[in-house]
């Protein structure tokens, strides 16, 4: 075992390895009313089966006209037409308009058949009784929805994976979506571990630190859409943590434990997995900073990780290694996800080769640019973490980058995949 031990890989070659032992798909999914989908993500494609918003209707209040009646008109020579009726929302217009003749319409309401398009009533003066003048010309299709011009039906709405947002719920409400196929959370136990660690309802006697990965964690499993699970702490005892673990392992689909991964006479992590079922560790070590000691397992198909203790490095090893499964259910079909935003880093940032490297950056606009700042401190401060806005990534083979050059940040709370 201890030659195995920190044998490190790339992100790439660690997710291989990972795959080649986990099934094709971690997760499964169920079909759920559409009120209880937010947060999910969508097992199934969307596609309209219907046109929103269904007919065509103005977008304005004023009058729905023929536009070729109002070409030319302005406030020295206005288009007069006579006013046939008035038609409001919700109502089906009863007539056709014919040419020069006009329908007092409200937001919202259905265009009558023979108009193309609607002019604001500020444009218009009345001219008597039942007329108008109107003093600008209107364009067809001006102020007005087509049929189809919100959703089209056939057209394809979400793709498989979408994580279901507020204003989505909505929008499928439209197309009369009540219930969808969505993929069941992945559930994550999260176990800490570390005599010098207490939970964070206790107050710390000198050499003791709140848990801080377990609420970090949590978190980040809830904003990928994922079920966490904490398991609390765990001193540095073999046979307590190997109880914990079993615990979290029976319980869950995925389990991480933080601390305990790097080599020392007092981390147990690695030799635990291994001996909870096959094919045990997989990995241990990335090329990456922060997180080189992190470890990679399997027992009997389902994935276990250890992480470092730092919060910056957990963080940065379950975007990694956990997300895509909490994502995607797999590592060989990986999307690019939300795209990261150019910026331009402020100062240069070197790096070894042979390692990829994570930086926290606080963005902040100046002179017209959007300026990526390093939030650089001592390893173990927590402060760097709340003030980034997203990360940058130092590639494998680079030496860093230099100060004024493009980078690319992928910003915390969107769907980006490292």
């Amino acid at each position: 075992m201890k030659e195995e031990l920190l044998t490190v890989l790339t992100v790439r070659e660690a997710r291989e390895q990972l795959a080649a032992n986990l099934p094709a798909e971690l997760r499964r999914s169920e079909r759920k009313p559409l009120l209880q989908c937010l947060g999910r993500r969508l097992a199934e494609p969307v596609t309209a089966r219907e046109n929103v918003p269904g007919f065509a209707r103005s977008t304005v209040d004023g009058y729905a006209v023929r536009a070729q009646d109002t070409f030319g008109a302005s406030e020295g020579l206005p288009a007069f037409f006579t006013i046939t009726g008035e038609i409001l929302v919700g109502v089906v217009p009863e007539r056709e308009i014919a040419p020069g003749e006009a329908m007092q319409i409200a937001t919202g309401a259905m265009l009558p058949p023979g108009a193309d398009a609607a002019v604001m009533v500020e444009y218009t003066e009345e001219a008597g009784s039942g007329c108008i003048e109107v003093l600008s010309p209107v364009g067809p299709g001006e102020n007005i929805l087509r049929e189809d011009e919100d959703i089209r039906a056939g057209e394809e709405v979400f793709p498989v994976n979408h994580l279901l947002r507020s204003q989505d719920i909505g929008y499928l409400s439209a197309l009369g979506e009540m219930e969808l196929a969505v993929f069941v959370p992945v559930s994550v136990g999260i176990v800490s571990t570390g005599d010098e660690l207490v939970d964070p309802t206790s107050k710390p006697r000198p050499g003791q630190v709140r848990d801080i990965n377990s609420y970090a964690l949590f978190a980040k499993t809830l904003e990928l859409g994922g079920k966490p699970n904490i398991y609390g702490v765990v001193q540095d005892d073999p046979q307590l943590l190997r109880e914990k673990l079993q615990e979290a392992y029976a319980e869950n689909d995925l389990v991480v434990v933080s601390g305990g991964s790097s080599v020392g006479t007092r981390d147990h992590t690695a030799e635990i997995i291994a001996s909870l079922g096959q094919p045990g560790v997989v990995f241990h070590g990335m090329a990456v900073r922060p997180g080189k000691p992190t470890l990679g397992g399997v027992v009997e198909k389902k994935p276990v990780f250890g992480l470092p203790g730092h919060p910056a490095a957990a963080l940065v090893t379950f975007d990694l290694l956990a997300s895509p499964l909490l994502r995607f259910g797999n590592f060989t079909e990986l999307p690019e996800g939300t795209p990261p935003i150019s910026a331009v880093i402020s100062r240069s940032i070197g790096s070894v080769p042979g390692r990829e490297e994570y930086i926290y950056v606080k963005l902040q606009r100046k002179e017209g640019k959007l300026l990526a700042e390093p939030i650089l401190g001592k390893s173990g401060l927590l402060t760097p973490l709340v003030e980034a806005d997203g990360l940058v990534k130092i590639p494998l083979e680079s030496e860093g980058t230099a100060a004024g050059s493009d980078v690319d940040v992928y910003l915390f709370g969107s769907d980006y995949v490292l």
